[in-house]
């Protein structure tokens, strides 16, 4: 009998395992804190906080790296915490009663491990929709009906022939439609808001009558408004909520879920990530705490990390590579990859050549963490996340 490496990467992955084994039914229960294996990196932490951490994580079996110069008690070091969740959850009571904001550090080691867990949920839209997410990967369909997207710009742009586009690719498997009516493609002029909301308030009109949930890509008050008060169901914001900081109170009032996407254009412009996807992280959790602040409901929001938005080719494929990093926020995540230039700078492909490319991209961000993915070509990208889906559900 050949023998062989097991990979575990959750808690409900090590009870099919150790049921497998026929462990008794509470030998499963007291093993399963030991057989999920994390790391967690805690960031720039006081030199004297690291190594008191890192003493607490040693004392309970586990294991932690600092900075070399951490011993010397000044400046700050990262921490690199390896160890099961039956180490984490000793940690995490010994932290509460220590000094130098380790209490706070133990909230946010026990929120990171929750967000780790698989989980469904039925996130609430606006104007009486729900949308699960979970169960399965969701496929969202770019519906641009503006003269000059980097990829369909123009071919939507007749109101006729994009509300028949949605309904094709309702037809051909996709959970929502995303309609954007201001190019966000590299260079382009951005369109006023008279402007777009003149592209694509008769699309709304005429989708609403339609079964299908309507994302509104804008990061603009008072074109959410008017698209909310049509009937749409959620908005998308390139923004992160940078670029407009009036759009947090339409979403407020309304309760109406965001995807918040990471913008390095918009945000530090121009400077060099330090640290990939800590920076990102960073970055968007200030999003979100703009969002919460403002009133909306945390339940209710989406993150994206922004690919090809102020990120080198490298960079973006290190995303994909690390995507599920980004599942410690805790809340649903969005990729959206579909014809995007750094599948043309690996493959050396234009635009209408880069559809294997990017298929690849939805197959490895569903593996790894991504709940909703956002796509021009549906029907393609519907089969590959079913079966991927499939694989990754696949007990055993």
């Amino acid at each position: 009998m050949a023998h062989h490496a097991v990979f575990i990467q959750n808690q409900a992955e090590a009870r099919r395992c150790l049921q497998a084994i026929g462990a008794s039914s509470d030998g499963i229960e007291y093993m399963i804190p030991k057989a999920v294996f994390r790391c967690i990196k805690i960031k720039n932490l006081d030199s004297r906080a690291a190594n008191l951490l890192k003493q607490e994580m040693l004392a309970k079996g586990g294991e932690a790296a600092v900075n070399r110069n951490a011993a010397l008690g000044t400046g700050h070091s990262d921490v690199l915490l390896m160890g099961t969740l039956k180490h984490y959850r000793y940690l995490i009571e010994k932290l509460k009663l220590q000094p130098f904001g380790l209490r706070q550090v133990a909230a946010e080691i026990e929120s990171i491990l929750a967000a780790l867990e698989q989980k469904d949920t039925a996130m609430e839209l606006a104007n009486g929709k729900n949308l699960a997410i979970g169960q399965r990967t969701l496929i969202m369909g770019i519906l641009n009906v503006t003269p000059d997207s980097f990829s369909d710009g123009g071919r939507y742009f007749d109101p006729d022939r994009a509300v028949q586009h949605a309904l094709d690719m309702k037809r051909d498997g996709a959970d929502i439609i995303d309609l954007g009516g201001a190019s966000s493609r590299p260079d382009a002029r951005i369109a006023g808001a008279a402007e777009e909301l003149a592209r694509v308030l008769p699309v709304i009109k005429r989708l609403v009558r339609e079964d299908i949930i309507i994302s509104v890509d804008t990061f603009r008050a008072e074109v959410a408004q008017q698209v909310l008060e049509q009937g749409a169901h959620l908005m998308n914001d390139i923004g992160g909520l940078q670029m407009a900081t009036a759009l947090n109170e339409v979403l407020a009032k309304w309760q109406a879920p965001v995807i918040l996407m990471h913008n390095r254009l918009q945000i530090n412009r121009g400077e060099p990530y330090k640290d990939l996807i800590a920076d990102i992280t960073d970055e968007l959790i200030s999003s979100i705490d703009t969002a919460v602040q403002a009133g909306l409901d945390p339940e209710k929001i989406i993150i994206d990390p922004g690919i090809c938005f102020g990120k080198t080719p490298a960079e973006n494929r290190l995303i994909i590579k690390h995507l599920s990093a980004f599942k410690s926020l805790g809340k649903p995540l969005l990729l959206g990859t579909s014809r995007k230039s750094f599948i043309g700078h690996t493959l050396d492909l234009e635009v209408n050549e880069r559809l294997e490319g990017s298929l690849a991209t939805v197959a490895m961000g569903i593996m790894n963490g991504a709940d909703i993915i956002r796509v021009h070509d549906v029907k393609a990208s519907k089969r590959v996340a079913l079966m991927t889906d499939a694989v990754r559900q696949e007990n055993g």
